[in-house]
């Protein structure tokens, strides 16, 4: 025998009616189907019978919408020939909520009494049009009005049932009528036959009250979800369905917030070992979850992750609580003399303080209440002042195995601590099934986030990109995503999902995920303007967990940014040399709000590009190797131009030909000024610890002045030309010596240089090609045969995936 309930969502419309009676139909186990009101039709009438106390004669309009929903119903479900009869017990019952409401408004009062018989005609209509439409279905069905067989106390809107005359009344009741019983859900009556309704989670409630009273071999809950979720699923898109879970476990995921089922419902199911099933009316073939009085042979240790969007955390401390007898006793007593739940409570082992929480609306007067038992101490300094935070929520992580696995707590705490979210108190009972923690009420979806992910999708680690310039670097960057995120997945269980994409005049924001296959379209055709603050702050305000942010400009505007971002959380990878070869101490306090905050920012592509320069240099000093001296040619640009410039070529059309193929900057001279070098060696002597300023780098520069001075770029190639033979005499000089030239920084003895000088054979930068770059760490441990890194240090390809590589190493962190 099984027993069935059908939530308001269930049964909105005719349509879901008859979707309802078809899964009734197709279980021959079925005895008692227990229904709801109709989607919102509680609501409405509550609403009503407000307006009709007010005085507000427009609780009629609500009325009328009431009627017409009804009728409409019965006549689009019922057949014709039966109609009129079905309608005209409608209206009779119509007629009867009409009167009370006009009682009410003549009145204008509205007890608790009246209140419940007034919801009571919303599961009443919607039971009698279901259990007639059920005949015309061919079911042999009866509708049950339960205030027959549930009795309760006279604590109307919250009554208790008396559950020895209620198993008996429904015992018999049932045996007498051998119809399919479609039942009431949330209502009950009193000895004096006068209604009362069981509260929250009433219709569900009522189901386990049936299914309790006749032992049915199960009860099962239909919904508008696939069964008890991992976690809420309009707050974590990739919660799913838990297949079996404990009465205990449901009980403290229900507790902390998750909806499918209320914990008093379970109790008499719990009590009578009946399994309960939820079910999803709009996905029938889905089993759902079970709940059962057995342990699940899961060995997963979290089985869900809940939370309580708003409360309050009190907390009262001082030296006068330590050893003394009844501090607790006193402070929950007086707490529940003016009934005032208590959600949360965690007490410090020193006996100094207390901490609860409580429903914001109950804060103010708790607190009231604390002052006046304890005026006492408090006016001795033996308590301090009673301290109510606000806008806090509760996350819980909930799962019989925890007792069973170790390390539970330190994944949890490592993945909120990781995206910056701080834990204001901790509780966890000596049963260890549950784990709750208090943070602030704007972490509460990014905390719900994490933690899903690290429990259920530990396999698989979702990193949010958010990507600033779609330029050459950028867009090939995305390309790369696209086309390496199938193997990163399978290989490595990284998923890179770009959130929000701006170039210089649009941005784009998507906290689902943009389409990368589709970008250029979609930001194209984006409405939203870009600006810097803009971007940062949706950033911020989506507070995802593992938020990535990449800098793909050479903007010093978008890096006077970062400062805020590593603050809010969210690592960044970036080749903007900018922020790192700034002034020392905005090179350092970006590194110590990385590490204050447990975020990474890492800029490797700032030098050589995808080259692993900056990683290799971090590597030797961490390890406590000695920098002794490091050389580099670290412009691609200059490595290019002295690579081809030989005795068949003169120098300003090697400058020339390097503008033609995209190597120079729009005006050379920026390259040939060396500037770029500089950033880049300041930012390597910096990793090696030394606090140095660019005004520290000494340029020896080689282009004349006549050169540099040229008032446009078409003046400076005519003034190079002039200059062709200063350059030829530098080159033919060093090639009669066997030698050729480079554009060397050295970093030594604290001493950081920029020439062009002449290198021979012995010379580990003579072979240079192309525009390769190389860098040569002399060491304590490499002495005599520096260590080399050698390889493209520019282009868009190898630039993208140096970025690319920094963002894996990101998801490996995370």
């Amino acid at each position: 025998m099984k027993v069935l309930k059908f939530g308001g969502s269930s049964v909105q419309t005719p349509e879901r009616v008859r979707n309802v009676i078809e899964i009734v139909k197709a279980d021959k186990q079925a005895r008692v189907v227990v229904c709801s009101a109709f989607g919102g039709v509680t609501d409405q009438l509550i609403g009503m019978a407000t307006l009709a106390e007010q005085g507000d004669s427009s609780y009629k309009n609500l009325f009328k919408e009431i009627e017409k929903r009804h009728i409409d119903a019965a006549k689009e479900l019922i057949e014709v020939k039966r109609q009129s009869s079905v309608v005209a017990q409608v209206k009779n019952m119509l007629n009867e909520l009409e009167e009370l409401l006009e009682g009410i408004f003549l009145l204008k009062e509205l007890s608790k009494r009246t209140l419940d018989n007034i919801v009571s005609f919303g599961e009443r209509f919607s039971c009698y049009i279901i259990s007639e439409y059920g005949k015309d279905a061919g079911l042999n069905a009866a509708y049950l009005d339960t205030r027959k067989v549930i009795k309760t106390n006279s604590n109307f809107t919250n009554a208790a049932v008396d559950f020895e005359l209620t198993d008996k009344l429904i015992q018999t009741y049932i045996a007498e009528h051998p119809e399919l019983q479609v039942a009431t859900g949330f209502i009950g009556s009193n000895a004096n036959g006068i209604t009362t309704t069981l509260g929250r989670g009433g219709s569900d409630y009522t189901v386990s009250i049936f299914g309790a009273a006749l032992e049915a071999t199960e009860i099962e809950i239909w919904t508008d979800v696939d069964g008890v979720m991992t976690a809420d699923p309009r707050k974590v898109a990739q919660a799913f369905s838990v297949p079996s879970l404990t009465y205990e476990e449901a009980m403290e995921l229900s507790h902390f917030g998750a909806k499918v089922i209320y914990p008093p419902t379970m109790v008499p199911a719990l009590k009578k070992n009946v399994p309960i099933l939820i079910r999803n009316t709009f996905n029938p073939p889905f089993k759902g979850s079970v709940i059962y009085n057995q342990s699940s042979q899961d060995d997963k240790a979290v089985k869900g992750i809940t939370s309580i969007s708003n409360i309050a955390l009190l907390r009262v401390q001082g030296s006068g609580m330590v050893g003394v007898a009844g501090v607790s006793a006193r402070l929950f007593g007086t707490l529940a003399k003016d009934n005032i739940n208590v959600i949360l409570i965690t007490q410090a082992s020193s006996e100094h303080s207390i901490c609860f929480a409580v429903k914001p609306e109950d804060a103010p007067a708790a607190v009231n209440l604390i002052n006046i038992e304890f005026a006492n101490e408090i006016q001795r300094s033996e308590i301090d002042k009673i301290v109510a935070e606000y806008s806090l929520s509760i996350v819980a992580i909930v799962g019989e195995n925890m007792k069973k696995t170790s390390g539970v707590a330190g994944k949890m705490f490592q993945s909120l601590g990781k995206n910056g979210i701080n834990i204001s108190a901790i509780a966890q009972g000596s049963s260890e099934l549950n784990i709750s923690v208090v943070i602030k009420k704007e972490d509460e979806i990014k905390a719900l986030r994490a933690l899903h992910q690290a429990f259920f999708l530990s396999d698989i680690k979702v990193i949010n990109v958010f990507m600033v310039g779609v330029g050459l670097i950028g867009s090939t960057l995305l390309k790369q995503i696209e086309e390496q995120k199938s193997y990163l997945l399978k290989a490595y269980n990284i998923d890179f999902k770009v959130i929000g994409l701006a170039n210089s005049k649009k941005k784009i924001m998507d906290a689902n995920g943009i389409q990368v296959a589709t970008w250029k379209d979609a930001l194209a055709n984006s409405p939203e303007k870009m600006t810097m603050e803009e971007f940062m702050q949706d950033m911020i305000n989506l507070n995802l967990p593992n938020s990535v942010f990449i800098d793909n400009t050479a903007s010093g505007t978008v890096a006077d940014f970062y400062k805020k971002i590593l603050s809010s959380s969210i690592s960044i990878v970036t080749p903007n040399k900018i922020a790192s070869s700034s002034d020392y101490h905005q090179y350092i306090t970006l590194k110590d709000l990385a590490k204050k905050h447990d975020v990474v920012y890492l800029y490797e592509t700032n030098v050589g590009a995808a080259l692993p320069v900056i990683s290799t240099l971090r590597d030797l000093v961490n390890s406590g190797d000695k920098i002794m001296k490091i050389e580099a040619v670290l412009s691609g640009t200059l490595s290019f131009i002295f690579n081809t410039f030989d005795s068949t070529k003169k120098f300003s059309e090697v400058v020339k030909d390097a503008k033609l193929k995209g190597f120079t900057e729009p005006d050379p001279r920026e390259d040939l000024s060396c500037s770029d070098v500089a950033r880049k060696i300041l930012i390597l002597t910096r990793e090696c610890g030394y606090a140095m300023e660019s005004t520290d780098i000494v340029i020896q520069g080689f282009i004349p002045e006549n050169c540099t001075k040229a008032p446009s770029v078409e003046e400076f190639f005519a003034e190079l030309e002039k200059s062709d033979a200063y350059f030829e005499q530098m080159r033919a000089d060093a090639e009669k010596e066997g030698k050729v030239l480079r554009c060397i920084a050295k970093f030594e003895e604290g001493k950081a240089t920029i020439a062009l000088q002449a290198v021979g054979k012995e010379h580990s930068f003579y072979q240079l090609s192309g525009s390769d770059n190389i860098i040569a760490f002399t060491t304590a441990r490499y002495p005599e045969r520096p260590l080399l890194v050698k390889g493209a240090g520019a282009g868009a390809e190898v630039t993208a995936a140096g970025v690319f590589a920094d963002m894996i190493r990101i998801a490996n962190y995370l």
